[in-house]
């Protein structure tokens, strides 16, 4: 399959992929009845095919959409961090929308606590997670580690778990990536949960995110459905390490049931069903989408504010 997905020669990628079908079946033809010679033959055309998939390096130079045409970076002295190209995009569909790249200055001070989105398009076990953090005075900072596509590329389950997309920070506020999800993309969900997290952790993940978006910034990397993801690249910060690890990093539809387990949720005293019913703001976004005080509105009568 990486044969046939990521080799960079597309007319030769279904070629490439069955003379590698026929040498393994070549080789176990030969080897009959000689098993571990079968099996060492099998394991060296693997492990060509590996060490030629791990080659192959990410770029940020590409056509890519114009809603990831600009990668955020940011600038941190003491304690001020001023952010480039944070993404402001206003919709008038999913697909038909224009983009701001703004500077905004954040003074650590001013960061109180944190929010968690959970967005689900499918199945149950898996979704996208944002971290959005609150400033005294200000709207919410919002991080979303996302697929970079190329201009008419779409997102594949599947492509994901090989070398098709890369990885990308996107620096932006609610308005923009929570509006996208419940306003104008269809069939999705999205829930709204306040966290446990101190000002002063708050502050350090933020720096810890800051960091990351830099890190890809100058160095690109690979996106993978299992591996590198929305909520598998939040637990290799800093700031979580120490954490339990947990299946549910993985199957990340579950990340908000550990997260209430392992109390890092305001629940209100709410049983975790009840909470994430009413952790449910696809009508109230709806119902505030023009709204200046869009992000106050989603929150309201929400348990944990």
């Amino acid at each position: 399959m990486a044969l046939a997905i990521d080799l960079p020669f597309p007319r030769l990628r279904l070629v490439a992929a069955v003379l590698y079908g026929l040498a393994i079946l070549l080789s176990l033809y030969f080897l009959r009845a000689r098993l571990v010679r079968q099996l060492a033959a099998c394991l060296v055309c693997f492990s060509v095919v590996l060490a030629w998939w791990l080659t192959l390096k990410p770029s940020n130079e590409g056509q890519w959409q114009a809603d990831v045409s600009r990668t955020a970076w940011a600038e941190v002295q003491g304690n001020t961090v001023t952010i480039h190209n944070l993404r402001d995009c206003d919709y008038r569909a999913e697909l038909d929308y224009t983009c701001q790249w703004l500077t905004k200055t954040v003074d650590l001070n001013q960061i109180e606590g944190l929010d968690l989105f959970m967005n689900y398009w499918g199945s149950p076990l898996i979704a996208h997670t944002i971290l959005s953090f609150n400033l005294r005075g200000a709207d919410p900072v919002v991080f979303s580690i996302e697929t970079r596509k190329q201009a008419g590329q779409t997102y594949s389950a599947l492509l994901g778990f090989f070398r098709q997309y890369t990885l990308i920070s996107v620096v932006s506020d609610e308005r923009d990536v929570v509006r996208l999800r419940t306003n104008y993309r269809h069939g999705e969900d999205l829930y709204l949960f306040h966290t446990t997290a101190t000002p002063v952790f708050a502050r350090s993940l933020f720096l810890n995110y800051i960091g990351m978006t830099n890190e890809l910034y100058e160095h690109p990397a690979w996106y993978n459905a299992l591996t590198h993801n929305c909520t598998t690249e939040i637990y290799t910060l800093k700031s979580m390490q120490g954490q339990h690890w947990d299946w549910r990093i993985l199957l990340n539809g579950k990340a908000d049931e550990m997260a209430y387990e392992h109390g890092m949720l305001v629940t209100d005293g709410l049983p975790f069903k009840v909470l994430k019913q009413r952790a449910w703001i696809n009508p109230a976004a709806r119902a505030a989408n023009e709204d200046p005080d869009f992000s106050a509105r989603i929150r309201q009568d929400r348990p944990g504010f």
